[in-house]
């Protein structure tokens, strides 16, 4: 992994705490075509993140990488005016966008995410 102060940060469209979580752990289950975060269906199952993208995460991506909810990501970062899920690159102290909600909503795989987060990575850091 590369030390170069560079990190994606992975942004759900659901907030922290026990109550949110409990919350969509069920919407999940139960209505799993209605519920809000794709990004959030894609990279977990029921319980914990799946192992091709953690493979991803931790073996295979060269950079950092930071997941938040949407409430923590605000509080971070007030300034930024974001919709969820998203997918950011922080370099150094600026942030800008990597994937949008509109493409994480078009994705219907780890594979299809893996594949648009290592090309954008390439387009903009090179």
């Amino acid at each position: 992994m590369k030390d170069s102060g560079t990190k994606l940060i992975f942004i759900y469209n659901a907030d922290s705490g026990l109550i949110s979580m409990v919350k969509d752990f069920f919407h999940k289950l139960f209505k799993p075509e209605t519920y809000g975060c794709n990004l959030c269906a894609i990279i977990f199952g029921n319980f914990r993140m799946k192992k091709e993208f953690r493979g991803f995460i931790n073996e295979d991506l060269e950079y950092k990488s930071e997941f938040l909810h949407r409430d923590e990501f605000i509080k971070q970062y007030p300034d930024i005016n974001a919709t969820f899920p998203s997918v950011f690159i922080k370099n150094g102290t600026k942030l800008k966008i990597l994937i949008s909600t509109d493409d994480i909503y078009a994705l219907k795989t780890q594979k299809q995410l893996i594949n648009l987060t290592k090309t954008r990575v390439e387009e903009i850091l090179g």
